[in-house]
């Protein structure tokens, strides 16, 4: 234990210029007093940690150390080809270096460990897009990555509803959802989110600009997707439901806004259904949604919503009698 220990810490300063004794407490989860204790034993090994004392001191290598204690071993070269997505790689033209780069890090490996590659992909391969689907790659999808991975400006021609514009963004990043491509980029000091398969027209600019250290992909898109979900759900509706009917609510509509509304409902009634509040995207969607579900749900409001319902389950009483 300590061993894999001492060896992470050396990685760690050879991957950065120093750190503080509580940075390399925090990644190696353990008290600045082991810090200390574990950079003794470093140097007594003959390992040219250095010690710069003082508030703003810290841990560094000494005449750029480099250590060739990087070697793999199984599940740590399986997990390493599982963080490859090669679909998406080859969508964004990626396709040739993700392979020259997996041949090389095969090469790199131990004999007993060069097929981690081939136990990895028939233990776990990623489907990203949804059921019912044919994905589609968008045809400037290539030239987008290509000036995210380049920090280049970009001058694109972006389709809205009814009208197309033209805007000079800093693409700071990409995500691929449910089989649909967003570009996260910077657009007049402002974050925005775009669909690559809206644009009409893309030219990488030869301008570079400088990306923004603090912002965070995966917080950005996390937020970003749950504030897009609730703009989306405008409609309220007012529902009775059985305990089974409960139970798979989160299943037909949007999952969060289920488990809200049940949580803030009051106590069952006499028959033991509970009454929710439920936003919903329009009476058309929660048509849909919640007519699955039959008895297990009583709609209260609205009462155009109720009406639809009630012709539903005449109309079914008149076809099976």
């Amino acid at each position: 234990m300590r061993a894999a220990r001492l060896i992470k810490m050396v990685l760690l300063l050879q991957s950065r210029p120093s750190m503080t004794a509580g940075e390399l407490a925090r990644e190696l989860e353990v008290s600045e007093r082991t810090i200390t204790r574990d950079a003794q034993a470093l140097s007594e090994a003959g390992i040219p940690v250095y010690a710069d004392r003082g508030r703003t001191g810290g841990y560094r290598l000494v005449g750029g150390y480099r250590t060739r204690l990087t070697g793999l071993a199984r599940g740590e070269a399986e997990a390493l080809f599982l963080s490859g997505v090669p679909g998406a790689l080859r969508e964004m033209g990626l396709d040739d270096v993700s392979s020259a780069a997996r041949l090389k890090v095969s090469a790199a490996l131990l004999p007993s460990l060069r097929d981690a590659s081939d136990t990895a992909a028939q233990r776990f391969h990623l489907d990203a897009p949804g059921w019912y689907q044919e994905p589609e790659t968008p045809e400037l999808l290539p030239v987008i990555a290509e000036a995210v991975w380049g920090d280049q400006l970009l001058r694109a021609h972006y389709r809205r509803k009814d009208a197309e514009v033209e805007r000079e963004l800093a693409p700071y990043g990409l995500v691929l959802k449910a089989g649909v491509w967003y570009l996260c980029a910077r657009a007049e000091e402002t974050f925005r989110v775009y669909r690559i398969d809206r644009f009409a027209a893309a030219e990488p600019l030869k301008k570079r600009f400088s990306r923004d250290e603090s912002f965070d992909l995966p917080g950005f898109w996390e937020e970003r997707a749950a504030e897009f979900t609730r703009s989306l759900l405008s409609t309220q509706t007012v529902l009775r439901l059985s305990p089974d009917g409960a139970g798979r609510l989160p299943y037909v509509v949007d999952r969060a806004a289920a488990h809200e509304a049940i949580e803030a409902a009051g106590p069952a009634d006499g028959e033991g259904r509970l009454t929710v509040t439920l936003p919903v995207e329009s009476e058309e969607v929660a048509y849909s949604q919640l007519l699955g579900l039959g008895a297990e749900v009583e709609i209260l409001e609205p009462a155009t919503l109720r009406s639809r319902f009630a012709q539903a389950a005449e109309a079914m009483r008149a076809l099976y009698g």
